[in-house]
């Protein structure tokens, strides 16, 4: 940790009786809400073009929203013990058939009914800029084998950057795939106010999963062509009725080899009345581009108006969807004596035009 301070704290609602905790983390450009209700980035305030620092992030203002299905689609939560879905809940793993909740249709997503977005993380260190957040997920929890133990830490390396490191280690073999769900929207934090189909992407991926009609990938990696190509800076909105099954982009894009950081190139995405830009580069795989395609009138921030259909988008660091029952995806089985690790890093700054050049 960067300080002997620990993180100005305050309370946030509560979980069945138990206060939820709300972190600030700040570095004077930047500032960063965290709770320990699922790990959750409640809230990510970064300047515009003329230096007034405002909401990127989808959220609330009380913990309460976090808590009910019906008004939180994962905003800003860790999403696991696997992240995005499972095909009918169901896998084998070492000859044995495990059966998960299906909480999504006929699969099982982003953990099941009670997954890391709905538990209690413990804060084990934070300063300024920085906190670590721990869970202990039970054997048998939400029907995965094996005692995980989950750490994730938030910090503020420079200026402009958000960074989320993850680790993970088991007593059994099971499945691990963490990531963050965050919604983005850099032109007002998604108040009411605009959608991000103004918004432009680039997605640095030559390929794509393409899926059925249940989200769930039919095995194919194919290379990006049309609405699916992203290569080149793209307005949203442009081809979001031609994303696949028409609804929008809920797509996991196959991203290429690590830079000298170690890190993979993922996306940007730049806003030009607020001349805010935002990159990401993770360690993973994939990344899960969502536009917020299920918003239906969620009740935003106090005052600010209610998040509808594409309101934010998400940039989800991963590995790929059903990975459980692929096997030539990358592998999402964790065992004894390894050690699950993500790193992914949002980079964020203004422009009078979309940002060129590497992330």
């Amino acid at each position: 940790m960067g300080s002997s301070s620990s993180a100005p704290a305050v309370e946030f609602g509560s979980n069945s009786g138990k206060p939820i905790t709300a972190y600030t983390l700040s570095n004077g450009s930047m500032t960063v809400r965290v709770l320990d209700l699922g790990a959750t980035v409640s809230s990510v305030q970064v300047p515009d073009s003329a230096g007034k620092i405002k909401e990127v992030c989808l959220g609330y203002d009380d913990g309460a929203a976090y808590l009910d299905w019906t008004t939180n689609p994962y905003f800003g939560a860790v999403a696991g013990r696997c992240a995005n879905r499972i095909a009918k809940g169901k896998f084998t793993l070492d000859g044995k058939d495990y059966q998960l909740v299906a909480n999504n249709g006929p699969n099982h997503l982003h953990g099941g009914n009670q997954g890391f977005d709905k538990l209690m993380w413990t804060c084990d260190a934070s300063d300024a800029t920085s906190i670590t957040l721990s869970l202990l997920s039970p054997d048998g929890d939400e029907g995965y084998p094996g005692n995980l133990r989950a750490r994730v830490t938030y910090s503020l390396p420079t200026s402009s950057s958000l960074k989320m490191e993850y680790e993970a280690t088991t007593d059994a073999p099971t499945l691990c795939n963490l990531t963050n769900h965050a919604y983005w929207n850099l032109a007002d934090g998604g108040t009411g106010v605009q959608d991000v189909c103004n918004h432009e992407i680039q997605i640095f991926a030559d390929f794509y999963t393409p899926v059925d009609e249940t989200s769930i990938p039919t095995g194919e990696v194919r290379s990006v062509s049309g609405a699916m190509d992203l290569r080149q800076k793209t307005r949203i909105g442009t081809q979001i009725r031609a994303a696949d099954n028409g609804l929008g982009y809920d797509h996991n894009y196959v991203l290429g080899a690590p830079n000298e950081s170690g890190l993979r190139p993922a996306a940007r995405a730049w806003e030009a009345s607020s001349g805010r830009w935002m990159s990401m580069k993770t360690n993973q795989p994939g990344v899960q581009f969502y536009t917020g395609n299920y918003l239906n009138g969620f009740a935003g921030r106090a005052g600010k108006g209610a998040y509808h259909k594409h309101h934010g988008f998400c940039l989800e660091a991963q590995q790929f969807p059903d990975a459980a029952n692929r096997p030539h995806f990358p592998s999402v089985v964790l065992r004894p004596g390894e050690v699950y690790r993500q790193t992914t890093v949002y980079e964020f700054g203004c422009s009078d035009s979309f940002p060129q050049g590497p992330i």
